[in-house]
């Protein structure tokens, strides 16, 4: 706890580009989390090397995470945005809680199954042990809660399992974190496979809207989503396509998908997509023009990584020199 404030973590990957399912779902709901809890939002860098990156590409698109968090409304001084490895007790405190961690419990965990099968030429230790540093990452800042997804949920309790063995070897050192789920964040699907979620990684490039894409290519994405038998408007599971254009439309309008489905009565496919695509644009562009603005903002936007940086490592570090202490690692003699 922090300033009398619960602490909740949370974070992207510096990797992709995100999408309006990314926004819509996860970071347009952290805007207003400070005023409740002390919040904490990596750009997560280490977790993006378990695929191969290209260096100056990498190092780009991880800034323009960090901007992108602003420019979507994410407070600097309300919030602390930092980079992943610039803090390297993220590292030591993974490797620490490797010692902690079994072979079995990260064998049974389906994302690795899954990142497996997509890059079988490159199944890589960190791949096997990705969901330790992510305990790392929530654990260091004793974080109360986590906002996740169905598919995280996994990572959320293997994090829990190892804070309460090392507790119960050494006393209370972690803060045993809860899922958070809080206002439910818009379940954004696939614009051309409904039965999947929105991903910066679909090979299928019409599938996603991207957060930087221009009002001509969002319009032909809408325009190119798949619908379904009949020409109704309605949401149901017997409509996926229409069911996802009608979530996008509502959150982006603020409408009830009630009073979305009313708005088009009576009126066809074509006239719903151009709609749809206009509600995102007027969502996206304030977004975008802000991004902008900061990538011009070198100083602002290098003293923001400096001072976010210095806030997270004083307070990673305080649970690992902790942590460290349990351990009975020698400490540095001072001069």
């Amino acid at each position: 706890m922090i300033n009398d404030k619960k602490v909740l973590y949370s974070g992207m990957q510096a990797t992709g580009n995100l999408t309006l399912g990314n926004y819509l779902g996860a970071l347009k709901n952290w805007v207003s989390l400070n005023e409740e809890y002390e919040c904490f939002f990596g750009v997560m860098d280490l977790h993006s090397l378990t695929v191969r990156q290209e260096p100056a590409d990498f190092r780009k698109k991880a800034r323009n995470l960090l901007i992108l968090y602003i420019a979507a409304g994410l407070s600097p001084e309300k919030n602390c945005i930092y980079f992943q490895s610039h803090v390297p007790a993220h590292a030591e405190l993974s490797w620490l809680l490797n010692c902690f961690t079994y072979m079995g419990e990260l064998s049974r965990m389906t994302q690795f199954k899954d990142k497996a099968a997509k890059h079988a030429d490159n199944i890589n230790a960190g791949l096997f042990t990705y969901p330790v540093l992510m305990a790392a990452d929530i654990l260091l800042y004793q974080a109360d809660y986590v906002p996740i997804g169905r598919d995280q949920q996994q990572h959320l309790e293997i994090t829990r399992d190892i804070a309460e063995r090392f507790n119960g070897i050494y006393g209370d050192v972690f803060t045993i974190p809860e899922a958070y789920y809080g206002k439910a964040g818009a379940k954004i699907r696939s614009l051309q496979d409904p039965a999947k979620k929105m991903s910066k990684s679909d090979e299928n490039v019409n599938g996603s809207i991207y957060l930087m894409d221009d009002p001509d290519t969002i319009v032909r994405k809408c325009k190119r989503a798949v619908t379904d038998s009949g020409s109704e408007v309605r949401y149901g599971e017997d409509k996926p396509g229409i069911s996802n254009l009608l979530e996008i439309y509502s959150v982006c309008t603020g409408k009830t998908v009630e009073e979305a489905e009313k708005d088009f009565a009576g009126k066809g496919y074509g006239d719903f997509k151009l709609a749809v695509a206009e509600a995102v644009i007027s969502v996206l562009k304030p977004m975008q023009d802000e991004y902008g603005r900061l990538l011009k903002e070198k100083d602002y936007i290098d003293g923001i990584i400096r001072d976010n940086d210095e806030k997270a490592a004083y307070f990673a570090n305080k649970t690992l020199r902790k942590v460290k202490k349990k351990l009975g690692l020698t400490e540095m003699p001072r001069k």
